[in-house]
């Protein structure tokens, strides 16, 4: 059976064992999967260890952009990200990095919800790593316009230069928009701890903006709250990038591309209930 994990420190709330072994039930494909508590003064170590024998892994907070560096070879996508979210052993031994998680994303939007973001205006809040391995995905849909907000406007400002080849993108604090948008995306992490971005509510046009937050949990965010407070068409949460993601990863190992919706169902019935 091929191995495959995910490595994250801390770990143990991982979803992505349930998440691979749904996939590979359903494609009939043999390997296993495991969460990896990866010691944070030794990364390159222990992946190192890991493919020996390992195929594949995942690769969450806070080991992104060391396992970057730790690839051999890296996809378009993941070296414009300047982090990897997934690593391959090819052939030859080397290790391939890709970048899933804007992918993940824009599926989750365009496919699940349904919504185009071509010719929109798309405001990402954040300026850290989640909101970097989304701009090049984001912006490769033809968006009118992407503004990147950030409460330190110089790190928005160096992200819309780096990508300003890509389209239309531009930097701004929170507090400078108050025009009406047709989709909000959360890339923030202030809803780990129940807080809210200092945005203005005139950014949503009721009964049209979308709003999505990046993060997930039992219970709706503080972002999706606000959002629904303020007449948001829809306030959508994570975990959809989380399980498109992880499909864009098992396509990449396996060649084999798993039908995302009913495992999405299945994972959050199981959130739902605690």
């Amino acid at each position: 059976m091929d191995r495959y994990g995910v490595f994250g420190n801390p770990i143990g709330h991982s979803k992505s064992p349930l998440i691979h072994r749904l996939f590979a039930e359903q494609t009939g494909q043999a390997l296993t999967y495991e969460a990896l508590l990866a010691p944070l003064d030794d990364f390159t170590g222990f992946a190192r260890t890991f493919f020996r024998d390992g195929k594949g892994a995942n690769v969450t907070v806070p080991f992104k952009e060391e396992a970057f560096r730790l690839a051999d070879s890296l996809t378009a996508r993941a070296e414009r990200a300047g982090a990897v979210n997934t690593l391959k052993k090819l052939d030859d031994g080397s290790l391939l990095g890709d970048n899933t998680d804007g992918a993940g994303l824009v599926r989750d939007l365009t496919v699940n919800a349904g919504c185009s973001l071509t010719g929109k205006r798309i405001l990402l809040l954040g300026a850290g790593g989640a909101v970097r391995g989304v701009l090049e995905p984001f912006l490769a849909e033809r968006p009118a316009s992407l503004v990147i907000a950030n409460r330190t406007v110089e790190k928005a400002e160096a992200l819309a230069r780096q990508f300003a080849d890509l389209g239309p993108v531009v930097a701004s604090g929170f507090d400078w928009i108050d025009e009406p948008v047709d989709l909000i995306v959360n890339g923030t992490s202030a809803s780990l701890a129940g807080d809210l971005p200092p945005i203005s509510p005139s950014l949503i046009r009721p009964g049209h903006t979308l709003c999505y937050d990046m993060m997930y949990g039992k219970e709706p965010t503080a972002f999706c709250r606000w959002a629904s407070e303020h007449g948001a068409a829809r306030a959508l949460d994570g975990l959809g990038m989380l399980v498109e993601q992880a499909a864009e990863a098992f396509f990449l190992w396996r060649g084999v591309r798993p039908d995302s919706a009913p495992v999405l169902a299945e994972v959050r019935r199981l959130v739902l209930a605690g």
